[in-house]
């Protein structure tokens, strides 16, 4: 429709959407024109933008104001909070902040700050929180993500640099073109693909994949749930125990061995270290031959159905996609380092239509026919503190100050945190054993938060300094992964004393002497037209002419020309690996890695390797027998909006959905609609039964996103009334060398939950006086 055409735009990790406002207040969002399958999470903002959950105004909580930095931290999330000024707020954080540099050191401020914020480019949180400290002398930072943190680390000593990959990944214009068959390694979920850091302009997941189902491929789904593919592509499902996929494709590769279905001149010719990988596959030093039949006792599919899934592959142009889910799990490593030595045995890494890729559909922009827009960022400045910690071992780091951790071939110290600083993200979504992490939340003296609503982050705090949402600010969308770029347009005033980011840390600047340094002496929007001039000359570096500034704001979104050819990954890698080497120590595959070898780690050697995970359903399941699979929602991503309507609709009696096999329910006496109490020695849930044959026996599925909400807040080991997962899972990293979180490996139990139905909290204010 015209009028719609006409409206402004915003978008976010969701989608691009029109906005309808009448009177200040907005009334819809409008899919993008150029969208044909928009997300409906979008529409979950409306109704709660000025909802009771909305935080009005600066906020200190009871104990801290009274009784200063430290006081009564067991009390997070109980005690009341007390309004204040925002000029209050602004020399309180300034003199907390100065007091712990002074006392302390800028080590002892944590500002990981982990978390999916805002699609714009300039309020993007984590930007402006670095910008911001390192302009007082810097902070403790986190390295890696939630998302794929071990292959992150493992990926430069066996292929590359993960996120170089992932923006060369194979296009779907090339696999319709020339692939026969794909094997999907946990899946490709649509769900997934609603979203993309930085901005969706159109989604494409969908279309692609029945276009490739047109063009005759043929899909393969390996993994527990049959739907984390999509129903249209009749793929063929192998259901695998949750945990196993490594031994699976470490019996394909002793297959492809055994059969003499390798490609020998590619492994010859591109790779390293099939020899020690072979002395692995044949048993050598073990006496256990790694094959179909040894896999089957552990992944619980047929011998026979493993070598043919060899041969289907050895004899069609493969793609094998990888979900990032595979790496969330106890020695998530060598989930992808056996997938990417299945894929050099195939030879057909660099061939159109062939090879491996990293998550088809665990983001809208992987596989994109697309042209890249090499976007600018607001700087950061530079970090004088060296002193990190691998992103998931927050709870480790504030419960074991001074104590050494290995990470990636080296040892480094825990430092000790005084302050922890958040704007963007919150760590009671995707970090996992939630009352682990309360413990060690107590050990802080101050914890700053900037939020827009009371999620458990922002009852969890000290001080809390409410922040606008995009529909509140201008902003400029600009992504990697996706080719649109957007003139994010404010639709209606800030709600109540909110402030956006830039804003906040402005005025504590100013209260602490650098704000000079820290706006530059510019304005929200001339620090948005910086970004897209900035943008602008490395694009026409590139060959890329974008419109006059003035010309784009009055469009309001701009995308390049599509690519003249499709995408192959590692293409010029095959077709020269000497003028084109990967980045590797020898610039060449690594079947076998001699650095990671040489870290002498025993749990990750130097090749792929199945190892046993901490819990899993071939291990003793005589307490907690059930796998729990808590992965991303359908009705939103991560935790945000899930106070939204449309997240809403989804749950069952206010409780987060929990999915079982038949048998499991039958074994349990539980119908469709029961409220279950999910547990282990870890902690508990509740959720609302759903049973579909959809996911195997001995597997139940429970997103994770609802928002954390203790019966008992501030007391580790309540239990969770909404149904947050992550009470459930276990906080140890992958192995020494990544640390990575593995959410994914986790064994519950599931009852009928008989007690009164506790009211549900999360999405309350908390109490506040004064």
């Amino acid at each position: 429709m015209t009028i719609k055409s006409e409206l402004p735009l915003t978008s976010t990790h969701w989608g691009t959407y029109r906005v309808e406002t009448d009177d200040g207040v907005i009334k819809a969002l409008h899919g993008f024109e150029e969208d044909d399958d928009v997300s409906p999470i979008g529409t979950g903002i409306v109704d709660v933008l000025d909802a009771p959950s909305r935080i009005k105004a600066p906020m200190i909580r009871k104990s801290w104001l009274e009784s200063g930095p430290g006081s009564n931290n067991h009390l997070r999330a109980a005690d009341p909070f007390v309004e204040v000024s925002w000029e209050q707020a602004e020399k309180l954080v300034g003199h907390e902040l100065s007091r712990v540099v002074k006392q302390f050191g800028n080590q002892s401020i944590y500002a990981g700050s982990y978390g999916w914020s805002s699609a714009g480019r300039f309020h993007h949180a984590q930007s402006q929180i670095h910008r911001f400290l390192n302009c007082i002398g810097g902070y403790t930072r986190s390295l890696n993500t939630y998302s794929f943190a071990s292959a992150e680390v493992i990926l430069p000593h066996v292929m590359g640099d993960l996120f170089a990959l992932l923006l060369e990944t194979t296009s779907w214009r090339s696999l319709i073109d020339h692939s026969q068959l794909l094997v999907a390694f946990g899946g490709m979920p649509l769900k997934n693909g609603q979203i993309n850091s930085g901005g969706v302009g159109r989604h494409v997941q969908r279309e692609q994949m029945i276009e490739a189902h047109e063009a005759g491929i043929e899909f393969v789904n390996v993994g527990p749930i049959r739907t984390d593919i999509d129903d249209s592509l009749n793929a063929d499902w192998i259901a695998i125990r949750p945990g196993t996929d490594t031994a699976l494709l470490i019996a394909i590769a002793k297959t492809l061995v055994d059969e003499e279905l390798a490609d020998k001149d590619f492994i010859e010719q591109y790779t390293v270290g099939i020899e020690e990988f072979q002395t692995y596959l044949h048993g050598i030093d073990d006496g256990i031959e790694k094959d179909a039949v040894w896999a089957s006792k552990i992944c619980a599919v047929p011998a026979e159905r493993i070598r043919q899934l060899a041969r289907q592959m050895a004899a069609a142009r493969t793609m094998m996609s990888i979900s990032w889910s595979l790496t969330r799990q106890h020695h998530g490593e060598h989930a992808y380092w056996a997938a990417i030595t299945v894929a050099a045995m195939l030879g057909q890494i660099g061939l159109p239509g062939g090879g491996i890729a990293f998550g088809y559909s665990a983001t809208n922009g992987i596989g994109g026919h697309n042209t890249r827009v090499p976007g600018a960022s607001l700087p950061q400045g530079d970090n004088a503190v060296s002193s990190f910690i691998p992103v998931a071992r927050i709870s480790d780091m504030l419960l074991h100050p001074g104590e050494q951790f290995e990470y990636n071939g080296s040892s480094y110290e825990y430092p000790d945190i005084h302050l922890v600083y958040w704007a963007g993200g919150n760590p009671f979504h995707h970090h996992q054993d939630l009352n682990k992490m309360l413990e060690a939340w107590q050990k802080p003296d101050t914890i700053v938060v900037h939020e827009w609503c009371w999620n458990a982050m922002a009852k969890h705090a000290d001080i809390v300094l409410p922040c606008t949402t995009a529909l509140e600010r201008n902003d400029i969308a600009i992504s990697p992964r996706d080719p649109y770029v957007i003139d994010m347009q404010q639709a209606i005033a800030p709600v109540a004393s909110s402030r956006n980011d830039y804003a906040i840390f402005s005025g504590i600047a100013r209260a602490m002497g650098v704000e000079e340094e820290f706006t530059e002496g510019r304005s929200e929007q001339q620090w948005i037209e910086w970004i897209y001039q900035s943008t602008a000359e490395r694009a026409r570096a590139k060959g890329m002419e974008m419109p006059a500034y003035a010309e784009f704001r009055k469009s309001g979104w701009f995308k390049p020309a599509a690519p003249e050819k499709p995408v192959v990954m590692l293409q010029a890698f095959r077709d020269d690996p000497l003028a084109n080497p990967l980045s590797t120590p020898s610039g060449k595959i690594e079947i076998f890695s001699t650095v990671v070898d040489g870290f002498d780690y025993s749990d990750c050697p130097g090749h792929a390797t199945w190892m046993e995970p901490l819990e899993w359903l071939g291990g003793d399941i005589s307490e907690f027998p059930l796998h729990l699979i808590s992965n991303q929602p359908k009705t939103k991503l991560h935790s945000q909006l899930d106070h939204g309507s449309h997240s809403r609709a989804a749950k069952i009696k206010q409780r987060e959905a929990i999915m079982l096999h038949p048998e499991d329910a039958e074994a349990r006496s539980l119908t469709n609609g029961d409220i279950v109490r999910v547990f282990n020695h870890r902690g508990a849930c509740l959720g609302g039964v759903t049973i579909d044959d959809q996911v195997m026996r001995g597997v139940v599925q429970m997103s994770a996103g609802a928002w954390f909400d203790p019966q008992q807040p501030a007391s580790p080991g309540s239990l969770c009334k909404h149904g947050n997962p992550n009470v459930l899972t276990p906080d140890i990293g992958t192995s020494r060398l990544a640390q990575g979180p593995i959410a994914h490996t986790c064994m519950v139990e599931v009852e009928v939950f008989t007690g009164q139905l506790p009211e549900l909290s999360a999405f309350d204010a908390p109490q506040t006086v004064g």
